[in-house]
């Protein structure tokens, strides 16, 4: 029968779409905010970030979203928020705890998985602002440190769960460079404020974990130095931006990072043009330009310790001629040929008899 049957045949191929999980850093520091309140305010600016979370989570229905605030004394989830712990009451029902809200119930014309976001962002950034003290508000530091690494634990708990059960612990703790991962993960920081130096060593150790499991940390500065995030985009292959007018953050999210680690590779993305690779010192956490580098654990330092000791491993350090300039060895002198009166032009052998001449 295979012979006499002329009809055409095709083969239908299906191929799955990778997921991209965008987990979304929100510096949330209340002096920074209070600066740009005149310009951009707090709520406006987290109604421009849900809009352009909605926007990621359209081009893909495999598409994830996570949403952390860095603050001034812990890195808090926004969403997703964690579950809560069921209850028995006295009749021995459980109480529902992942019924709809009123909010989610009464928009009846916003899609479900976006108003679930919404309600959940803005009770938890509600709830944020309300734990926060006086006292609170007296530190600077913000802990972008603690932020990024619970979106570097949530990226790989996501891509683990979609290998799903494997035999081969290497494979899951060394992935390699020339093996895509499982989902397209990046870090997208909002930033407000200025880079504290005592939180260099954390957001390095951070940034070089990211690089390790190629996800890429973008930045978009509306106000302050950041100076560390300039080389966490560099080290990445992320995206750095700074704000002209803050009032656009809408335009510079999606305009300048809505695209994924896979599409960039198509599209000319915007690049900054200098990058500020200033470190701090591990003695007094200044910014330094020039300082003493321990040659065994690569600690630096603005000054030379006391008893010349290194404050990571104790090594003993030594600057042996420091300061001092270059010896200049002198130039190997050439032989000179020498030409006589009715010499050939040779150099001398230095043999006993001379060459007869004719």
């Amino acid at each position: 029968m295979d012979a006499v049957d002329v009809s055409e045949h095709y083969e239908v191929t299906t191929a799955e779409e990778t997921p991209s999980l965008l987990s979304i850093v929100i510096d949330t520091n209340p002096r920074a905010w209070a600066a740009l309140n005149d310009s951009l305010p707090l709520a406006k600016a987290i109604a421009n970030i849900l809009v352009f979370v909605n926007a990621h989570l359209a081009f893909s229905n495999v598409n994830q979203v996570a949403v952390i605030a860095a603050h001034v004394n812990r890195a808090a989830w926004l969403y997703p928020t964690p579950p809560q712990i069921s209850r028995k009451d006295t009749s021995g029902d459980v109480q529902m705890n992942d019924a709809p809200s009123d909010v989610s119930r009464n928009s009846a014309n916003k899609y479900p998985q976006f108003a679930q976001i919404e309600t959940a962002v803005l009770t938890s950034m509600q709830k944020l602002i309300n734990e926060t003290t006086e006292q609170d508000l007296e530190a600077t530091t913000t802990q972008l440190s603690g932020a990024l690494t619970l979106a570097l634990c949530h990226i790989n708990k996501a891509s683990q769960a979609l290998k799903g059960p494997s035999g081969n612990l290497a494979e899951v703790t060394q992935p390699s460079a020339n093996v895509a991962p499982p989902m397209k993960g990046r870090i997208l920081v909002i930033s407000v404020s200025d880079s504290e130096p005592s939180q260099y060593i954390p957001t390095m150790n951070a940034v070089f974990a990211a690089a390790h499991a190629q996800v890429a940390i973008d930045t978009l500065s509306l106000s302050g130095d950041s100076t560390f995030l300039q080389q966490a985009c560099f080290n990445t292959n992320g995206t750095f931006l700074v704000a002209a007018n803050p009032k656009g953050l809408l335009t510079y999210l999606m305009f300048g990072l809505i695209a994924d680690t896979e599409a960039r590779q198509s599209l000319i993305t915007p690049t900054h043009d200098t990058v500020d690779f200033r470190a701090a010192c591990f003695c007094h956490g200044k910014v330094v330009d020039t300082g003493f580098v321990c040659s065994i654990c690569l600690s630096i330092f603005c000054e030379l310790p006391e008893n010349a000791e290194c404050l990571t491993c104790g090594t003993k350090l030594a600057l042996g001629n420091y300061g001092a300039k270059p010896a200049v060895v002198p130039r190997k002198k050439k032989k000179k040929k020498r030409i006589g009166n009715g010499g050939s032009g040779r150099e001398e052998t230095g043999s006993a008899t001379a060459t007869p001449l004719r």
